[in-house]
């Protein structure tokens, strides 16, 4: 149920190869629904992501976010380093990588800048900006543990993916809405999603009496 926001907000929104596709199209829904501006860039691993995972072949409105009015959403070519939101000038409220393939994870933290997702990610943190990476590949390697090290010590956000289940969850939509949840609360964006511990205190106290 869409919460249209009074002051609505400026997002950047990565998506890359890992597996995860309906974490990341979930938050794009919900971001729209709520009527913030939601900027799209989707590496060349993410674009297929999206096609085996969701069956998008082209990142157009229409299959993106097929149910929601969507007046805010902009998507840029992953290849277009010098697209807007490659630029320190171009004011946001946040940045999230969802999913962040292991790939990502090291372009952004050696500070590679070759192609829009990670030259994006890289003005974010310079710009004091908020950064959520949500890597979403099992097991680590040491590799990634560093370099997880490195983005967070530069100021990011690192947000794996991995739902709680406290809540008692019945449905796939109640695991994604869970992390999206979080993301959201991150973002500092309000949200009626259940995501938090309190809600589960609330319902065992309820079902007690």
């Amino acid at each position: 149920m869409s919460t249209i926001q009074t002051n609505p907000r400026r997002f950047v929104l990565g998506i890359t190869g890992a597996s995860g596709a309906v974490y990341a199209l979930r938050l794009l829904h919900l971001l729209l629904e709520d009527g913030h501006e939601v900027h799209l860039v989707v590496s060349e691993y993410g674009r297929r992501l999206l096609f085996d995972e969701a069956g998008i072949r082209n990142l157009t409105p229409a299959e993106l976010c097929p149910k929601v009015p969507v007046p805010a959403l902009f998507v840029h070519p992953h290849k277009d380093v010098g697209a807007v939101i490659a630029s320190g000038s171009f004011l946001h409220d946040g940045m999230v990588v969802l999913p962040c393939s292991s790939a990502s994870l090291g372009q952004m933290a050696t500070g590679s800048g070759s192609n829009l997702l990670c030259r994006a990610a890289m003005v974010t943190l310079k710009e004091r900006r908020p950064l959520i990476v949500c890597h979403r590949e099992m097991p680590l390697s040491l590799i990634d543990i560093r370099n997880m090290e490195t983005l967070a010590l530069a100021g990011a956000t690192i947000c794996s993916p991995n739902p709680g289940f406290y809540l008692n969850p019945t449905r796939i939509d109640d695991i994604v809405d869970f992390v999206a949840g979080k993301v959201l609360d991150l973002l500092k964006v309000p949200h009626a999603l259940a995501t938090r511990w309190e809600q589960a205190a609330n319902a065992d106290e309820s079902g007690a009496g």
